[in-house]
């Protein structure tokens, strides 16, 4: 018998993408995601591709898996995509102590992130 699959979270002209444990702190990725919220796919990657910071890098490859998985998964027309929602959630923090003076010691907190994109098909462009 088994178990019945659980619906589908997303609407059907809806995609979603997720990379969990990117190494750098939620508040510097909210940044880098804060630039893609709402763009058209395409100027979305163009924007991330010319971007400085490190971390645009893996989001990049995340927009462009949420394309594939849109494009491949659902059917969907990559020209009429935009960036519905992309989001960060705070994953593990690796505590490490650092030698300091007197014998102390210092706690360095290296913070883990987690990023969700979703990308949705506009209705009505041709």
């Amino acid at each position: 018998m088994g178990k019945k699959s659980a619906p589908r979270r997303l609407e059907a002209h809806e995609a979603m993408a997720k990379h969990c444990n990117l190494r750098v702190s939620p508040q510097k990725l909210n940044l880098v995601a804060g630039l893609i919220r709402g763009m058209h796919v395409s100027e979305a990657l163009n924007a991330l591709e010319f971007s400085h910071k490190r971390i645009a890098e893996d989001v990049y490859k995340t927009l462009v898996s949420a394309v594939s998985n849109a494009e491949n998964n659902h059917g969907l027309d990559i020209d009429n995509l935009f960036v519905k929602e992309a989001y960060v959630g705070k994953a593990m923090v690796m505590k490490r102590m650092r030698a300091r003076a007197r014998g102390r010691s210092a706690r360095i907190l290296k913070p883990y992130s987690h990023l969700t994109v979703i990308v949705q098909e506009q209705k009505g462009v041709a």
